[in-house]
C-alpha cells in the first residue's frame, strides 16, 4: 500500500485519471499469478519445437502484462505533451508581458534590458542559468521591442492591457489603465501560479516513473521474471515525459519563471525567490510502510474498538443513541457510554465498600486491598483505558498512604515519603529492558531484516500444506522472540498473502494457516524475556532475576513442543492434506544486504550475548536494564532510528508495566502481600509444590483467556511470588515463571491476545472473514490445554533442573 497511498495523496486531483493505473496493474499481476498456479501453460505446437515450460510461461505472462504497460505509457505521454505545450505557451506569454511591464516602468529599465536581451541573468552563486537560451526568449525579444514602441506612442489610452493578466480569466481592466503596482501584483500572481503548475508537471513525470519501476518490481517478484531492467531502459526511459531532454527543458522553463519572480519581488535575489515560490507548493507526502510499532498501535486501537462502537455504527446496529438536551446544545450519547458509566459506578461502589470494611488489622493494608480490588476491576473490565488505570495507581497509593517502613516496628509513611518511594520504584531496570526490546524490534522492522530472514526460511518450506503450515508456525514463534508476539503475526500474515490469494474459495487451508500463525505467535510470547510484557513483569517479581540463558533453556524447548502439538491439532481439525493442494512457494527476497542492516544485526546479536552472560558481568553492568541502553544509544545516536520511531514506541504498554510495578510495590510494602500469602499457605498446606503449580497454572489460564495477558500477570504474579517464598525450599521463581508462561498459552478465544484479534479480522478479497469464533473454540481452547499440559510437565521439570 505504500506507493498506492503516495500516488493518491500527491497526485493533482484534476489530473487523477491521467496517472499510471497502479492499482489496476497490481490486480492484473495477481490474476496472472493465479493463472500461473492453477492452469499449466503448455506450448500450442509441442511437437514442432521443444520449449521450456518456464520460458513459455514467462512469454505468456509478458504478452499479457506488457500491452497493459504500453497502454498506460501512451496515456501518460499524450497527457504530458498536451500539458507541456499549454504551460510552455504560458511561459512565453509571461516573458513577453514582463518585458512590456519593464518598458512601462522606468525605474526597472535596467532589468528590462537584461531580460529582453534573452533573460541571460546569471547569479554569481548559482550555475543553473549557464547556457540557458531558447527560442522562447528570442521570440520575446522582438515582441517586447514592438510592444515597447507601441506603448511609447501618444495613444497610450488605446493600448490593450489584456497582456497584463492572470494565468486564467484574462479580463481587461474596467476603470482605465492599471497602475504599475497593480501590473506587478498581477504578474506576481501569474508567476506563482505558473511555477506551481510547472512543478506539478515535473512531479507528474517523477511519480509516474516511480510507478513503472515499482509495478515492474512487483511483477518480477510474483512471476520470477526479469522484465524490469529491460522495459525501463528500452521503453520507459525513451518515452517523451521521461527523457532527459524533456526534463531539462521543463527545468529551463521553471528557471525562467523563478527569474521573473526574483525581478518582481526579491530584487533579483534568486535564493529568496526560490524559497518564497516553494512555499506555494503542496507538501509532498511520502507514505511509508508501517513500522512494527505503528502496527502495534493500530492493533491496540482495534482491540479497544471491539467493546466501544462509534455512534454511527451503533445506530446501524439498531441501537438508537440517546439525545440529551443541555444548556450548551444537544449531546448525542451512545448506549455504550451508559454501560461504561454504570460499570465505573459499580467499580467505585465496590472500592468504597472495601475501603470502609475492616478485613485487615492495619489501615494501610485495608486501604491497599481496596486499591488492589479497584485496579483489578478497572483493568479487567477496561472501563477506562488500561494505561489510565496504571496512572491512577500512584495517585491512590499516595492519597491512601498504603506504604510503611521496612524495619519493625513498622511506621506508616506520610504522603511526601510515599511519593518519593513509589515513583522511585516505577522506573526500574525492567522498564529499560522493555525500551531496549522496542529499539531492537523497531530496527529489525524498519529495515525489513525480520521480513528478509522470514522469506529466506519460508522459501525452503516446499509446497506440501502440512510442511508449509509448520514452517510458518516456527517462523511466527521465532519472530515473536525479537519483534514481540504482537508484531510477528502482522509480519507473517503479510508474507502468506500470495498463498491465500491462490487458494480455492472453499479451501480449509487458509483458515488453518492463519490460525496456526496466530497460535504460534502467542506461544512465541514466552520465548524470550522481551517477547511480551508479561515476561518483563515476571522478571520484576523473580528473585534472583533469571539470566537469558536460563530463560532460553526453559522456554525454547517448550515453544517447539507446543508448536508441534498444535500443528498436529490443526492438521486433525482442518485436514488440509485432503484438499490435494499444491502450495505456491513463497519467494525469497532478492534484495542484497545493506551495511545498515548488517550493523543492526551485529548490534542485536551483541546485545543478546551480553544479556545471556549478564550474571558473569554483573560487577561491570549491574543489571540487564543497563545493557538495554546499548541498542538505544547505537540505533538512535547513529540515526538508524529517529525521534519519530521513538515516539512510535508503545508507551501505553510501558505506562501499564510501570503501574503494575507500582501496585506490586504497594501490595508488598504495605504488608498485604504477606498476609495474603500466609492465608494461601494455610489453604494449600496439604499440597506439594507441583500441585500448587498446577493450581496456579489453571487459575492463570482461565483469567488470561478472558482479559489481557499483561493485566493477568499484573494482578496474579505478585501474589504468586509471595506464595512461592512461603513454600518449602523457596520456589518463588518456579511459580512466577510458570505463571508467566501460562499467560502466553491462554489463547482460547478471539479476545485472548493481539495475535488472535489480528487473525479474526483477516478478510479475503471479497471482504469475508477467514475465521470465526468456532475456529478458536475447536482449536484455541484445546491448544491452550495442550500448552498447559506441556508447561506443568516438561516445563516444571526444566525449571527444577536449573534450580528454580
Amino acid at each position: 500500500m505504500k506507493f498506492t497511498s503516495t500516488l493518491q495523496f500527491n497526485c493533482v486531483p484534476d489530473w487523477a485519471e491521467h496517472y499510471i493505473s497502479y492499482s489496476n496493474l497490481k490486480k492484473l499481476i495477481y490474476q496472472i499469478e493465479k493463472e500461473l498456479q492453477s492452469v499449466p501453460i503448455v506450448p500450442e505446437d509441442i511437437e514442432a519445437v521443444e520449449v521450456s515450460p518456464l520460458l513459455d510461461s514467462k512469454s505468456r505472462t509478458n504478452s499479457i502484462f506488457i500491452p497493459a504497460l504500453d497502454k498506460e505509457l501512451a496515456k501518460i505521454s499524450i497527457f504530458y505533451i498536451s500539458k507541456e505545450k499549454e504551460l510552455f505557451d504560458e511561459v512565453t506569454s509571461l516573458v513577453h508581458d514582463y518585458a512590456v511591464f519593464e518598458n512601462l516602468n522606468d525605474s526597472l529599465s535596467v532589468h528590462s534590458n537584461s531580460l529582453v536581451a534573452g533573460l541571460s541573468y546569471q547569479s554569481s552563486e548559482s550555475a543553473f542559468s549557464q547556457g540557458r537560451s531558447s527560442h522562447f526568449i528570442r521570440r520575446s525579444r522582438s515582441a517586447s521591442d514592438a510592444a515597447a514602441s507601441h506603448v511609447s506612442s501618444d495613444d497610450d489610452e488605446n493600448y490593450n492591457y489584456s497582456t497584463v493578466n492572470l494565468l486564467e480569466g484574462r479580463l481587461p481592466y474596467m476603470w482605465g489603465p492599471p497602475s504599475i503596482e497593480e501590473r506587478r501584483i498581477h504578474l506576481k500572481k501569474r508567476t506563482v501560479e505558473l511555477f506551481v503548475w510547472l512543478s506539478e508537471l515535473k512531479s507528474y513525470s517523477s511519480l509516474n516513473k516511480t510507478g513503472f519501476s515499482k509495478i515492474l518490481k512487483k511483477y518480477d517478484k510474483v512471476t520470477s521474471s526479469n522484465l524490469k531492467d529491460s522495459y525501463l531502459s528500452n521503453v520507459v526511459n525513451d518515452a517523451y515525459p521521461f527523457k532527459a531532454s524533456a526534463i531539462k527543458n521543463l527545468e529551463d522553463h521553471i528557471f525562467k519563471v523563478q527569474e521573473i519572480y526574483s525581478y518582481l519581488c526579491t530584487n533579483a535575489d534568486m535564493d529568496i525567490a526560490i524559497r518564497e515560490l516553494k512555499t506555494h507548493l503542496r507538501e509532498f507526502i511520502v507514505w511509508e510502510r508501517n513500522t512494527i510499532w505503528r502496527d502495534i498501535i493500530s492493533l491496540e486501537r482495534k482491540s479497544h474498538a471491539v467493546g466501544v462502537k462509534a455512534p454511527v455504527a451503533v445506530e446501524q446496529l439498531g441501537e438508537t443513541p440517546a439525545n440529551i438536551q443541555t444548556p450548551f446544545g444537544m449531546v448525542i450519547v451512545p448506549k455504550t457510554f451508559w454501560r461504561s458509566f454504570m460499570l465505573l459506578l459499580v467499580c467505585i461502589a465496590v472500592f468504597l465498600f472495601f475501603l470502609n470494611a475492616n478485613f485487615f488489622k492495619k489501615e494501610e493494608q485495608n486501604n491497599c486491598f481496596a486499591l488492589l480490588i479497584l485496579a483489578s476491576l478497572l483493568w479487567s473490565l477496561e472501563v477506562i483505558p488500561l494505561f489510565v488505570t496504571s496512572l491512577l495507581v500512584p495517585l491512590m497509593v499516595v492519597c491512601l498512604r498504603v506504604l510503611r517502613t521496612d524495619e519493625s516496628p513498622h511506621r506508616r509513611l506520610d504522603a511526601h515519603e510515599t511519593t518519593k518511594l513509589i515513583f522511585s520504584t516505577m522506573f526500574s531496570p525492567v522498564i529499560m529492558l522493555l525500551l531496549g526490546g522496542f529499539a531492537i524490534a523497531g530496527a529489525l522492522s524498519k529495515y525489513h531484516i525480520a521480513k528478509m530472514m522470514a522469506t529466506i526460511v519460508l522459501s525452503k518450506a516446499g509446497t506440501k500444506p502440512s510442511y508449509v503450515l509448520l514452517s510458518n508456525m516456527f517462523v511466527a514463534t521465532f519472530a515473536s522472540m525479537w519483534i514481540s508476539n504482537v508484531a510477528a503475526p502482522v509480519l507473517c500474515l503479510s508474507l502468506i498473502q500470495p498463498i491465500l490469494r491462490s487458494l480455492p474459495p472453499d479451501s480449509s487451508f487458509g483458515r488453518c494457516l492463519i490460525l496456526g500463525i496466530a497460535l504460534a505467535s502467542n506461544i512465541g510470547g514466552m520465548a524470550s524475556p522481551i517477547s511480551s510484557p508479561q515476561n518483563i513483569i515476571a522478571i520484576q517479581n523473580m528473585d534472583p532475576s533469571p539470566t537469558w540463558a536460563q530463560w532460553f533453556l526453559i522456554a525454547i524447548p517448550l515453544c517447539i513442543i507446543v508448536d508441534i502439538l498444535i500443528w498436529f491439532l490443526l492438521l486433525w481439525n482442518y485436514q488440509p492434506h485432503s484438499d490435494s493442494l499444491t502450495i505456491h512457494p513463497i519467494r525469497s527476497t532478492r534484495d542484497p544486504w545493506t551495511g545498515t542492516q548488517i550493523f543492526v544485526i551485529v548490534v542485536t546479536i551483541l546485545t543478546i550475548i551480553l544479556w545471556c552472560i549478564e550474571k558473569q558481568m554483573e560487577s561491570f553492568f549491574g543489571d540487564m536494564g543497563v545493557i538495554a541502553v546499548i541498542p538505544l544509544v547505537l540505533f538512535f545516536g547513529t540515526g538508524i532510528l529517529t525521534k519519530e520511531d521513538f515516539n512510535n514506541f508503545l508507551w501505553t504498554v510501558i505506562i501499564l508495566a510501570m503501574g503494575g510495578i507500582a501496585l506490586g510495590s504497594a501490595v508488598h510494602d504495605s504488608g498485604l502481600l504477606h498476609v495474603i500469602a500466609k492465608t494461601f499457605q494455610l489453604m494449600t498446606s496439604d499440597l506439594d509444590v507441583w500441585q500448587v503449580f498446577v493450581v496456579f497454572a489453571f487459575l492463570v489460564l482461565v483469567v488470561a483467556t478472558f482479559i489481557s495477558h499483561t493485566v493477568g500477570a499484573l494482578i496474579i504474579l505478585p501474589i504468586v511470588a509471595e506464595i512461592g517464598d512461603k513454600l518449602g525450599g523457596s520456589h518463588r521463581n518456579l511459580l512466577v515463571m510458570g505463571s508467566a508462561l501460562m499467560c502466553s498459552v491462554a489463547m482460547g478465544l478471539p479476545i485472548s491476545g493481539f495475535p488472535n484479534m489480528n487473525a479474526i479480522m483477516m478478510e479475503d478479497e471479497m471482504g469475508l472473514r477467514y475465521l470465526n469464533i468456532m475456529d478458536f473454540v475447536k482449536s484455541g481452547i484445546p491448544g491452550s490445554l495442550l500448552g498447559m499440559l506441556a508447561i506443568v510437565t516438561i516445563g516444571y521439570g526444566l525449571m527444577l533442573l536449573i534450580g528454580f
